[in-house]
């Protein structure tokens, strides 16, 4: 496989806190994941390389975790929230993405 690409974002949240609201916790989470997604897309790509695509898995616990779209990952928050969850647990792993295959590899 290609070599990972920059820091993985593998973390367990905490869905609630005496402190925050629960909006508020939600909010937070899904700014971190939006600022992750960001600072990664605008590293500069390798040759050869379309965009940054990425692996992403979320679960209840990383054993639990199972397999989803970025695109995804938004709509997980919400759910793990309607859902009451104690915690989300939330894997990035950027990777080049690649528009369209070339024969040579």
């Amino acid at each position: 496989g290609l070599p990972s690409m920059g820091k993985a974002m593998k973390k367990t949240f905490p869905m609630e806190n005496p402190k925050h609201a629960p909006p508020r916790m939600v909010e937070s989470i899904k700014s971190k994941i939006r600022k992750y997604l960001k600072r990664e897309r605008r590293k500069p790509l390798p040759v050869e390389v379309d965009f940054w695509d990425f692996d992403c898995r979320i679960g209840k616990t990383e054993e639990a975790a199972e397999v989803a779209h970025v695109s995804a990952l938004i709509k997980a928050v919400d759910t793990a929230s309607e859902e009451s969850w104690s915690q989300i647990y939330i894997e990035i792993l950027a990777k080049p993405g690649r528009r369209m295959r070339r024969s040579e590899e």
